[in-house]
This record gives C-alpha cells, structure tokens and sequence, in this order.
C-alpha cells in the first residue's frame, strides 16, 4: 500500500500546481468482507478525477459523490457503503472522507522518507457514524515528527483510531538484461512496484530498453552495491549466463532479499551451487536454501509474459507466507 499513498501524493502535487483540490478517501473498518481491506485509499479531485481505488470499481462512484460536501466544506465525514445489497460482497465498508492538502514540510519529508526506505506511520481518527465529523482526520509521522494531512484535522481524544505502519515500497532488483527481463520489469512496473534492472557496461543497455522502470543499474557482478538491496527487496537473476550468475550470486551472499530466484532448470540450479561451495566453503547454508530456482510457480507458462506472471505469483506466495491453490478450493468462507 505504500506506493499507492505514493502515487496519491505524486497526484496531489500535481493537483496543486492546477489550483484543483484534493479529498482523501481511507478504509477504515470492514464488517464482514470486501475486495480492499482497511488501510486502502484513493485520491479524489475537485474536477472528478479519481487516483486510486477502494474496491474491485463498484464503490468508487458513491466514494466521489460523497466527496462533494468535503470540497465544499471542509469538514471531515464517514460514509458507510453495503455491500451486502448491492454487490453480494458480504461487507460493510467504512470509509473516512477528508480534504488531502499536505504543506510543503510534510510532502518534502514524505519524499525523503520513501527515497530513505524508512518505516512510518498513519492514524485516522474516527466514528462509526454515518456523517459529518469536524476535526477528525489523519496524522501521519514520519520519523520523529507528526503532521495532519490538512489544518482542519485535530487530535481526538475518545475517537475510534485507525493505525497503519507502512513499510517501504517493494523493490523488484532484475539482474539481466534479455527479452524476459523487459517483459518481467513491465509487469513489476504495473504492480506498482520500484523496478531495478541490473546489467554490465558491455551489454549496452539503456534505461528506455525497459519502459517505466525506476532505475538501471550498470555495475559488473563484482562491484554491484549489494547494500542498496534489503528486506523489502525482490531480486530475480536471469542473465542467461552461468558465469555472470556465480558472480552474481557470490556477490549475494551475505544480503537478505525478500526474494532471491534463480532462472533456469533444476540441474543449473544445482550445478551453480556446487560452484559456490567450492569458491567458499564458508558460505551460509540459509542462504543455499533461500534460493528460489527454478523462479516461478508451475502454472504451465510458456511465454515470456506468462513466465513473469509465474515469477511475480512465487514472489507473492513466498513474501505473503501463503500456499498456492484455487481459491474455490479454499476451505473459508469466500470474499
């Protein structure tokens, strides 16, 4: 969810240098179930444009209707959306409406935030009424400050408090520079995750070879900034060279991704990893058996595009601690 308030802010920025205002939309408590949990949020501008979403696209409509009163306003409110009667969704949703107006403090310390991949956390005041709520609102802090999210929001004192602490945006690091690679950064990028690719200086790749990526990184194996990977971070290694990955993989060892997948078949797999043992004994038995080789989930992928998809839903299933299955074969009741 982190890099949805960081779309929102990118928005509102946007937004102000328009003169159009901004409203705030937040889950914050669910009855039953719904496609979003608490915690997701959209922007809403005054001339309609909606940033985001709160649901599956059927809630949205209401969300912008409700939000005409806090344009004209100013005052804070809580809407309730059923989706009990509408969508068969078996949940309420309870979603807090204010006006987004952050200060230039506040927008160039959440922007240091996110490029410091620090932690922080929101919190939204509210009731569980239908209505106008003056003063009620978020706070975000950002290291050892907190701010309001707009001059109308007020600490509360008996109020119901939504709490979120995010965490920084996931990473995914691409070590290659081939056909799969693009069309894996693009599915990463439609994520909304930051993508990296990492290539050598020989290969002679160019940032606009893999259209919306946050970064390239030209580096050889060797001398790659292994500390800019940390535990928020996907790496996948698909150089198409058995050298280039022993390099790689050597220069991996002692850092701890979320993620480390190798591609291509189990044989290779094993064949590298012998290689390692033998360069260092020492190595970390962990870290052998936090390889993920070969990358993907076996859902009959055969193209490029599909492969991605196979390697994004592994990348899902091991950070979310879940086991792949058909969800009309899980056994709770169904969202």
């Amino acid at each position: 969810m982190t890099h949805e308030l960081k779309t929102i802010f990118n928005a509102y920025e946007l937004a102000k240098e328009e003169n159009v205002s901004c409203v705030l939309a937040t889950v914050v408590f669910l009855e039953g179930s719904s496609y979003r949990k608490p915690g997701v949020r959209m922007l809403i501008r005054e001339d309609d444009t909606m940033i985001g979403a709160v649901s599956g696209g059927c809630v949205e409509k209401e969300v912008l209707f409700q939000s005409q009163s806090v344009f004209k306003d100013h005052s804070a409110k809580l809407m309730t959306y059923d989706g009990r009667f509408r969508l068969g969704c078996e949940g309420i949703l309870y979603i807090m409406l204010e006006i987004f107006s952050p200060n230039e403090s506040l927008v160039h310390a959440f922007k240091k935030v996110i490029e410091n991949r620090t932690d922080f956390t929101l919190s939204t005041t509210y009731e569980k009424e239908y209505g106008q709520l003056n003063g009620y609102g978020t706070f975000i802090t950002l290291g050892a400050k907190t701010y309001p999210l707009n001059p109308y929001t007020k600490q509360q004192s008996n109020a119901h408090s939504f709490e979120q602490t995010m965490p920084p945006c996931k990473r995914l690091l691409l070590i290659g520079g081939e056909h799969d690679a693009v069309q894996l950064a693009h599915f990463g990028v439609g994520m909304g995750w930051e993508v990296r690719v990492a290539v050598t200086p020989q290969e002679n790749k160019s940032i606009l070879d893999f259209k919306g990526i946050d970064e390239l990184l030209n580096y050889e194996p060797e001398l790659f900034p292994v500390e800019q990977i940390d535990e928020e971070t996907a790496v996948v290694l698909m150089t198409h060279s058995f050298a280039k990955d022993l390099k790689y993989l050597m220069a991996l060892k002692n850092v701890k991704p979320m993620y480390l997948g190798v591609l291509g078949p189990i044989k290779r797999r094993e064949k590298l990893l012998d290689h390692l043992l033998e360069q260092d004994m020492d190595i970390s038995v962990d870290f052998l058996e936090s390889i993920h080789g070969p990358a993907g989930l076996n859902i009959g992928a055969e193209t490029p595009q599909e492969i991605a998809i196979s390697i994004l839903a592994e990348i899902l299933t091991v950070i979310r601690k879940t086991e792949p299955m058909m969800l009309k074969n899980r056994a709770q009741k169904p969202v």
